[in-house]
């Protein structure tokens, strides 16, 4: 802030020293080592590459399905390679591209626009990047040894049951992506508390970079949305392990339950992919144009429509499974609603452009280029919202152009637009212009050729998923057209990688501004971020203060230099960013990438039924994550720091003012839809079947349930007893109840479990004593967390590092037991309760 002088935070002048103790505590590690880095600097970059390498890989099983295709009755692919491919083609463009590039590129941009110097929990940052890249080369790496999976990318049962796909194939897929998307989902935990606590002061949520707003609503969307996925691959992997029959039809499952549980992860991810690249595109778009986004409320607003509105488009993927007809109309009108705010932000980038001075270089054609493509896609998508003629191209080539123009217009080519714009903040070089223009002719020609002649193979009746054709059909000249586009289009990508390996390789020079635009990323930059954190004033801060960027330089603002001798940010408060507490961040370690290694193993040899080094995998997973909660959860070095010039701020925050609570919240959001997903599939099978409980299963008696119930709130009293004594200064007491509390725990999941082994439950029976069961599993899964967490505030108590000061590990761990409380009285008021309302 400044006073009324127009002085700005740090007015005096620095100390001698500062600067060198600012840059000792970011140093990056060097060599070998820098695999251990933590900070977004380097993890963005790591995240960044990776997807790229999966989009390359990706893009070659694409080239490999066109060359089936180009003539009718080839035979370079046999029918089950070409299943694999088509398979894995989908899968690593979706699942290990799509929505980590977009993660990637705000890991490493976000905090620069946001003035912070880090994201607030930079060890979980790295976990998700290398549990990704692990996993997902491991994932990818089936292929070469005959199990990848082979059942599409939406992977429907019963097709993708045991019975038929008996080998390991779809559990390498059920496991391998519920465990990325576990990454996908820590990486947006992160996003959301970065970007609501750590925003420079005065950044207020109206001054805030679109960007940020959109990566805001993909966060919460990936929060809300990615859980159900995890919910079907459970389910599903549970029916090919242990017989439970979810999806099979003979034993009261039903497979449009997985549809229902996929659709509801799979639609928002079309937006959850499309937000952050409109997001770029918002940001870029001044910068070419050379004024102020024409309509910034409007998009805002349109970017919180389009994220919810999307929850409601589930079924749109579902017209001919035989829903309801209420249902599908109200899908169909949702289908049509949510063009409109996505219409907004398409024609105020127009508006923007209009007003402007546009300088046409390789952003800006690569933007002109996504207009034309995402537009297009959205005119097809308005076409497939009408039922009578969803139903006539559902299942043809004309979806697949559709989908192609949608995802690929509306995120490939903003997302080149985007190295392209934001290179230079790298190594400070920009990338070729002139082979920019040969870059974006190939990739724009090559992409229209290659899936424009798809809608009319489509309407010509081609169907989607085949191997190969007759050549007496009439789609003989438009399959060799799209085999011959692809190809060029993956010549316009290879231009590019070389282009951009040319730049990479040159010397690190300072980035300046190229661009001339007006946001934070663009300010001097190094691995502490800025020299000072800024005071922000406006929506366009360079554009409206030129002297900002020698201002930050000199250590004029916020933060200059490092309290604790560490790595250090500011937390400000959400809406109007004013400074609360000064945060000290974990710096460089091994850990997270020797837990995201034995989380990836794990789960990988438990695919390959290797249960003993599974489990010593998990084990080492588990004792990493220890270790490294114990390395950051100290109690602060002082009360308070001078962050600016006279202003002193506290160290560290506990209660609802840590940001580790508010992450607690959000994860609780995730535990609770996943929780939900499973509630659905009981209440799913339970409505489909004739009897409630089917004969054979059968309740247990009253007295186990609510002696669990009563057990387990007894545990929930305890632990907020332990908070109020821990706040009073009574640490012994407080550890005593924590102790009480897990004995309750263990006591109350005997009981209920007890009660339906004395019950007989069979969850091989039939679907809805397996959806018991499931729920049943959830809840022992909870308990078992539980007992790790209270045993580790217990193992601080003993430690002495249980504090009124330091209680972060009790207060979340409490969070936790409320919610694991409720959750099991939801559990037997769901199994006991439903069956009387039937």
């Amino acid at each position: 802030m400044t006073d009324a002088a127009g002085r700005l935070p740090s007015s005096l002048p620095r100390p001698p020293g500062e600067l060198e103790r600012l840059e000792r505590a970011w140093r990056a590690p060097k060599g070998w080592r820098l695999l251990s880095a933590v900070n977004n600097s380097h993890i963005g970059v790591f995240y960044i590459a990776t997807a790229l390498l999966f989009f390359v890989l990706a893009g070659v099983l694409g080239l490999m399905m066109r060359a089936q295709l180009a003539l009718p009755g080839n035979t370079l692919l046999s029918a089950q390679t070409y299943n694999q491919v088509f398979t894995m083609h989908g899968t690593v463009m979706m699942f290990l591209f799509a929505v980590p590039v977009v993660e990637a590129v705000a890991v490493y941009l976000l905090p620069g626009m946001l003035g912070a110097r880090d994201l607030p929990f930079p060890r979980l940052s790295a976990y998700a990047f290398w549990a990704y890249a692990i996993g997902g080369v491991a994932f990818f790496c089936t292929l070469f040894f005959g199990v990848s999976p082979d059942g599409g990318w939406f992977m429907y049962p019963p097709l993708t049951g045991k019975e038929h796909s008996p080998g390991l194939g779809a559990d390498f897929w059920l496991l391998g992506i519920g465990f990325i998307e576990i990454s996908a989902i820590a990486g947006a935990i992160e996003l959301i508390i970065g970007i609501l606590f750590t925003r420079a002061p005065g950044m207020t949520l109206a001054r805030m970079p679109v960007f940020a707003w959109a990566m805001l609503v993909t966060a919460f969307m990936i929060v809300f949305a990615f859980p159900a996925i995890i919910a079907g691959t459970l389910l599903l992997e549970l029916e090919r392990a242990f017989d439970w029959p979810f999806f099979i039809a003979a034993r009261g499952g039903d497979p449009v339950l997985w549809q229902h549980l996929f659709w509801f992860f799979g639609h928002p991810e079309v937006y959850i992919i499309f937000l952050p690249a409109a997001g770029m595109v918002s940001m870029m778009v001044p910068a070419m144009a050379q004024t102020p986004l024409a309509g910034h409320r409007a998009i805002v607003l349109a970017l919180v429509a389009v994220g919810v509105i999307s929850f409601t488009l589930w079924a749109h993927h579902m017209f001919t499974a035989g829903l309801g007809r209420h249902a599908m109309f109200f899908v169909s009108a949702a289908s049509f609603a949510v063009a409109i705010p996505s219409g907004v932000q398409v024609f105020s980038w127009i508006a923007t452009f209009w007003k402007g001075r546009v300088q046409m270089n390789a952003p800006t054609l690569f933007l002109l280029g996504f207009h034309f493509i995402f537009v297009l896609g959205g005119l097809t998508g308005v076409m497939v919202a009408v039922l009578p003629f969803d139903w006539q191209v559902h299942d043809t080539y004309f979806i697949v152009a559709h989908l192609h123009y949608v995802l690929i217009g509306g995120m490939v080519f903003p997302v080149f637009a985007g190295l392209y714009y934001w290179l230079p903040v790298f190594n400070g070089h920009r990338l070729s212009e002139r082979a920019a223009r040969w870059v974006f002719g190939l990739m724009f020609g090559g992409f229209n050729l290659a899936f424009f002649p798809m809608h009319i193979s489509g309407l010509l009746g081609m169907p989607r998923r085949v191997y190969t054709y007759a050549g007496d059909l009439g789609w003989n000249f438009l399959n060799l057209l799209s085999s011959v586009g692809a190809f060029i289009l993956a010549l316009g990508v290879l231009v590019f990688f070389i282009d951009a390996a040319r730049v990479l390789l040159k010397k690190k020079t300072a980035h300046g501004n190229p661009w001339n635009a007006p946001t934070l990323e663009w300010l001097p930059q190094e691995d502490y971020a800025m020299r000072s954190i800024p005071q922000i004033t406006s929506l366009d801060p360079q554009w409206d203060r030129p002297a900002l960027a020698a201002e930050v330089v000199a250590g004029r603002h916020w933060l200059p230099g490092t309290h604790s001798g560490g790595r250090e940010t500011l937390v400000t408060s959400w809406r109007d960013a004013v400074p609360r507490h000064l945060l000290v961040l974990p710096g460089d370690s091994w850990w997270p990438l020797i837990a995201a290694a034995g989380t990836a193993g794990f789960f990988l040899l438990l695919t390959v039924a290797q249960v003993v080094l599974a489990f010593a995998c998990g084990i080492t997973a588990v004792v990493a994550m220890v270790v490294w909660l114990w390395q950051t959860d100290k109690p602060p070095h002082a009360a308070t720091a001078e962050v600016a010039d006279g202003i002193f701020l506290p160290v560290g925050a506990s209660g609802t003012a840590s940001h580790s609570w508010w992450a607690m919240i959000i994860l609780l959001c995730v535990d609770a839809t996943v929780f939900a997903s499973l509630v659905f599939a009981h209440v799913h099978v339970s409505m489909a079947a004739e009897i409630c409980p089917p004969p054979g299963a059968q309740l247990p008696a009253w007295v186990w349930p609510a002696t669990s119930a009563v057990l387990m709130l007894l545990g929930s009293v305890a632990m907020a007893g332990a908070q109020v004594l821990l706040r009073r200064g009574h640490k012994t007491g407080a550890w005593l109840l924590v102790v009480f509390a897990l004995a309750s725990l263990v006591a109350a999941f005997w009981a209920g479990g007890w009660g339906f082994q004395l019950a007989g439950l069979q969850p091989a029976s039939n679907a809805w004593s397996a959806t018991v069961a499931a729920m049943l599993a959830w809840q022992g899964f909870h308990c078992a967390v539980l007992v790790l967490m209270g045993g580790y505030v217990c193992a601080r108590a003993w430690a002495g590092r249980l504090r009124t000061d330091a209680r972060a590990s009790l207060d979340n761990t409490a969070l936790l037991w409320h919610y694991v409380t409720v959750q099991g009285l939801a559990v037997l008021g769901v199994v006991y309760l439903m069956p009387q309302l039937g």
